[in-house]
């Protein structure tokens, strides 16, 4: 016999959106279709071998699928064959297509699973019967990916103008790299709830993205407690570290950071940086003392005369790469 609660489908957790059948609406509205082709079926009508498709699958992140399992879309043959004309063409290099996949396929998972969590978040709160929850879903997804083909082509213009109108060390990879690390990370992690953590990284993210692009500087990723970002010359470097050190301090909210800059040519590759300036921003991180800010030498050199900054030597330091770090302090002038 039911009960009252079994039988009650308009409240409770009866009355709550069937994910499950969400999810297999939504799959199918994001995979642009059914499901319809096993690994063999995509590559042969995508017009590639079945081995190159499959090391383009593994360097986007997926995991390999059974050779007799319908798995694939038309959009999947669609976007082997783009992948595949790129190459053929010319723009890129046959040793780049795996380095291309894989960066794509790094940047786009971390965004889909924020925005997962909070689509996911945001129907686990409503109400709604599983046909307006789907509706919704249809809405949202082509709001998204309007949004983020806007952002893509303003950062790509970006880009481009940087590259048209840069000085020749700026051709040359020449860059202030700066490393911005959450003081005592590990011992607030112990401390703090996970959504009080969660609020805390958004925080520091959110204000670093602001400060670092209002000073001219650009993200290049965040790790948790760590912000690595890059400035076109030494000067913005200085003003994107200083500036961030005062909105933490202004900020109650937000734990003391140590600031860490270099100066001198980095390899900049799919949108990461690398190098020994890059290696030597991360050491100067983890020997500044928190609420200041130390350079290097050769970018303490770059500013020297500058009127709007002071750098103080300080005694040398041995750190792992490094026996004879001499570090700088950088402040405002007075």
């Amino acid at each position: 016999m039911n009960t009252p609660e079994s039988n009650d489908s308009g409240s409770g957790a009866a009355g709550r959106v069937d994910l499950s059948a969400v999810q297999r609406e939504f799959e199918r509205t994001l995979l642009g279709g059914e499901r319809k082709f096993t690994r063999v079926q995509v590559s042969e009508r995508a017009g590639i071998s079945a081995e190159r498709a499959e090391r383009m699958w593994h360097a986007l992140g997926f995991a390999t699928v059974p050779d007799d399992e319908v798995a694939f879309t038309d959009d999947d043959v669609e976007a082997l064959r783009l992948v595949a004309a790129l190459e053929d063409d010319g723009f890129i290099e046959p040793e780049m297509e795996s380095s291309l996949a894989r960066k794509l396929g790094q940047t786009q998972s971390r965004l889909a699973s924020w925005q997962s969590a909070m689509f996911l978040e945001f129907l686990g709160g409503t109400q709604l019967p599983p046909d307006e929850a789907i509706e919704v879903a249809g809405l949202l997804l082509p709001a998204m990916e309007r949004l983020q083909t806007y952002v893509w082509r303003r950062h790509l213009a970006a880009a481009a103008g940087r590259a048209v109108a840069g000085s020749d060390e700026l051709a040359r990879g020449v860059r202030a790299v700066g490393f911005a690390d959450i003081v005592s990370y590990t011992r607030l992690t112990r401390r703090l709830t996970e959504a009080e953590l969660g609020g805390l990284i958004e925080r520091f993210e959110g204000t670093a993205a602001d400060v670092v692009a209002l000073n001219g500087g650009r993200v290049i990723k965040s790790i948790g407690d760590e912000v690595l970002f890059v400035a076109d010359t030494a000067a913005q470097g200085a003003a994107v570290a200083l500036a961030l050190q005062d909105a933490v301090t202004a900020d109650e909210d937000l734990p003391e950071l140590r600031i860490g800059l270099a100066y001198g040519t980095i390899l900049i590759r799919l949108g990461d940086v690398y190098g020994e300036v890059v290696n030597l921003a991360a050491r100067l991180t983890t020997e500044c003392k928190p609420g200041r800010v130390l350079a290097d030498r050769e970018l303490a050199a770059a500013l020297d005369g500058h009127p709007a900054y002071n750098l103080h030597r300080l005694r040398r330091v041995a750190v792992r790469g490094y026996r004879h770090l001499v570090p700088y302090a950088v402040q405002r002038a007075e």
